[in-house]
């Protein structure tokens, strides 16, 4: 529950209680003096005493409204005193005093609210354009001129009396002119919007200006009467207000359309401003001559030369808005449509498309554009890019759309074009890409895959069109095809893959699918447990558990093998905290090129181990000989920094590569992990056991630890530790498991696996 909610709900009940108990007495008032104190110093009072009290749970409850609710409990404050002071003292005197100390009080009342009012404002507009000042200037000119017109001329009667009378007299009808000037020049800010807080103060205000404008026509009378129905006026503008302070909240407000964007011309935002417009219009026509007062009638002139401003800003800020939405639409690298263009230009086409009217989508993507930007730069593949727009439309028709989805990524969508004229398109868009280009004076080639996609058949929808073209452009690049047209796949293997791609991304954000499962590795001189390898597992919500053989492929279609490996290091340094206090047992986690190319890997490791507690030691990072060959200088200074961490790494799936002995000479290593390729026959293959042999002296000299993977019986494990292998890793010991088994399986105790071996 909010903080003060219940005592404002409290303070609410009084006041509304007293305004309904107060109400009995406006027309038949029991007889007696008590019963005039109960009623005009008690109950009058009380309404604005809860008041008081629901504005500070309100100034209490949040800071964005603490000035706007402490400026309204201050002026019921300055209430209660001036009805205090009018009823115990001024109300008694034989000659009432004018002014008195209770006007002074009534006056400064209206101070409280204008800060509440302006208060309200700030709190619900983070940023003020020009086109909102001159809305709030329009409406407050307006109403200016609309009050003065009708409060000014009957206070204009009231002005005999000494200098001080006259200036109290009129400063009443002006407090209030201000006060609606700030009401209406707020809402013409805000433009009509659902904000009951608002809503209830604009009510309460406006409630109260009309019982001041009775009030100054029956006292012009000389027939106001205290006590009487129009007592209630003010009394249920306080409980209005009252009302909005309890239900106002802060955390509640966001920006609304009109409110704080570069375009506000919607007619909630232009009707206030223009309600106001013509009224200063009507106060102009009427008064032509000496009719009205000069305020009312400067007001009216200025209301106009603001809105002739603001129709200047309209016109500016609606070319400002259009010239947004053409940037919003267009690449900014190559001036064509971008991807937000197709898809909206593409749902209107779509809307239209019928079996004899179907269109198409071809979807592009640029082979070799990496060697580019490798090789020359990122200008000079800008350049290139630059030039694709160009040489493509002049075989394209005026209704066709060439875009730019992104990276070297284009797209072409045809109106009422079937499979074989898209086919034939995309052939022809394919051999005017092959034709050399001249980027910075060399002439260089790059190839293009093509995907073709049509609807209303097989794709009905701008997703599935895009869906379908992407899978026929990975078709065709992955065929070497150069276009492919998409067609459904009955048995679903390529949607199949797709779908996992798209559930996989969701999965990496959730904390319940990915796993890890730990495979234990054995010293082979004593047995200790003296590591352990993380696989990753997926828990899919409908096809259960999925093995690392159908999770990775997906990931690195997707571009989720950074993201993918991330979790899982997270994930395995969580396991090993819970059990590294009481067994110094390290986790090795396998690398990707994409994380081994990341230079923030480093400082991710670090911050990961310092949140876990964990030393650098507990943890072994594993790669491949080839996810340093996209770029092997960047991989090493990323590998170096980890080693200089402390952290151990690993290289895996040795003797698999074509490079391994020019990398082991510049790769910064700890440890080897022989490829069960060369592990599995050593036992009964001298060439085998004689590559391990070697390997395990190379390794050796080189200062590195070696791992032999693949282990699956005792007797393979004892002819490796014959061999010189350090640590074993396998079925032999163990298969990958999850944490908490892994756990139980720590704390068992078993016999030494070379002592199985024995005979």
């Amino acid at each position: 529950m909010r903080r003060g909610l219940p005592w404002s709900r409290l303070y609410l009940v009084v006041t509304l209680l007293a305004l309904g108990v107060f109400a009995t007495g406006v027309l038949a008032r029991p007889d007696g003096d008590a019963w005039g104190v109960f009623y005009d110093l008690v109950l009058y009072n009380l309404v604005y005493l809860g008041g008081l009290g629901v504005c500070v749970q309100a100034a209490r409850r949040g800071r964005a409204e603490r000035v706007a609710w402490a400026g309204m409990a201050t002026a019921l404050v300055l209430g209660i005193a001036a009805n205090v002071v009018y009823t115990t003292v001024i109300a008694r005197m034989p000659d009432e005093p004018f002014p008195s100390i209770a006007d002074a009080f009534y006056l400064a009342y209206y101070g409280g609210v204008y800060v509440m009012l302006v208060g309200l404002v700030r709190s619900r507009v983070p940023r003020f354009h020009p086109s909102m000042w001159l809305d709030g200037l329009i409406g407050a000119l307006g109403a200016a001129a609309v009050a003065a017109a009708v409060l000014l001329g009957p206070a204009l009667e009231l002005t005999e009396g000494t200098m001080a009378a006259v200036v109290t007299s009129l400063a009443y009808p002006l407090a209030d002119v201000v006060l609606l000037a700030l009401l209406v020049a707020g809402t013409a800010i805000f433009g009509i919007r659902r904000d009951r807080a608002l809503q209830l103060v604009g009510a309460g205000i406006l409630i109260t200006l009309v019982g001041d404008v009775v009030y100054l026509n029956l006292a012009t009378q000389g027939v106001y009467v205290e006590g009487g129905p129009l007592d209630l006026t003010w009394l249920v503008g306080v409980s209005l207000t009252a009302v909005a302070a309890h239900v106002s909240r802060p955390a509640d407000h966001r920006p609304e359309p009109g409110s704080d964007a570069s375009s506000r011309v919607g007619w909630r935002v232009l009707a206030v401003p223009l309600a106001c417009n013509v009224a200063a219009l009507l106060v102009l026509a009427v008064g032509w001559g000496d009719q009205v007062s000069p305020i009312a009638g400067w007001s009216a002139v200025g209301t106009v030369l603001a809105a002739l401003a603001r129709t200047a800003i309209t016109f500016r800020e609606v070319r400002a808005f259009n010239e947004v939405r053409q940037q919003a639409l267009t690449d900014e690298l190559t001036g064509m449509p971008n991807r937000r263009a197709l898809l909206e230009h593409a749902g209107r086409v779509l809307s239209g498309t019928t079996a004899r009217r179907p269109a198409a989508l071809l979807l592009l993507d640029l082979d070799g554009f990496k060697e580019v930007n490798d090789s020359l730069g990122h200008h000079a593949g800008d350049d290139l890019l630059r030039q694709v727009g160009p040489r493509l439309r002049g075989a394209l028709r005026s209704g066709d759309l060439l875009a730019r989805l992104g990276g070297d990524e284009f797209a072409v969508l045809l109106e009422e074009a079937g499979l074989d004229e898209a086919q034939d398109r995309a052939e022809r868009l394919r051999q005017l890409l092959l034709q050399p280009f001249t980027v910075e004076g060399i002439r260089l080639h790059v190839g293009v895959s093509i995907g073709v996609a049509t609807a209303p058949v097989p794709a009905a929808t701008v997703q599935e069109l895009l869906r379908c073209a992407d899978i026929a452009m990975y078709a065709a690049k992955a065929g070497r095809e150069g276009v492919h047209v998409y067609v459904p796949d009955p048995h679903g293997g390529t949607g199949d893959r797709l779908r996992t791609m798209e559930e996989l991304r969701t999965a990496l954000t959730r904390d319940d699918e990915l796993l890890v499962h730990l495979q234990p590795q054995v010293d082979l001189t004593d047995g200790r447990v003296v590591g352990v390898e993380a696989l990753v597992r997926w828990n899919h919500p409908t096809r259960g558990l999925l093995s690392p053989a159908q999770l990775l492929p997906a990931a690195e279609q997707a571009g989720l093998l950074r993201p993918l490996t991330d979790t899982v290091l997270e994930l395995s340094l969580r396991a090993v905290a819970g059990w590294w206090e009481s067994a110094r047992v390290p986790v090795s986690v396998n690398l990707s090129a994409a994380n081994v190319s990341d230079l923030d890997l480093p400082s991710k490791v670090a911050l990961a181990l310092v949140r876990y507690g964990l030393p650098a030691q507990a943890l072994t990072l594993e790669l491949v000989e080839d996810t340093l060959m996209g770029d092997p200088e960047r991989g090493r200074t990323v590998l170096g920094q980890l080693r200089r961490l402390g952290v151990r790494t690993s290289i895996d799936d040795y003797g698999t590569g074509y490079s391994s002995l020019a990398y082991l000479r510049s790769l910064p290593a700890d440890e080897l992990k022989l490829d069960r390729s060369l592990t599995q026959d050593v036992g009964r293959d001298p060439r085998a056991a004689a590559i391990v042999r070697h390997t395990v002296a190379l390794a050796h000299d080189l200062g590195l630890s070696l791992v032999a993977e693949g282990v699956e019986d005792a007797p393979t494990a004892a002819v490796l530790a014959e061999l010189g292998c350090d640590v074993a890793q396998g079925y032999a010991i163990a298969r990958p498991m999850p944490v908490d088994d892994f756990l139980t399986w720590l704390a068992t105790p078993r016999p030494f696996l070379l002592e199985q071996a024995r005979p």
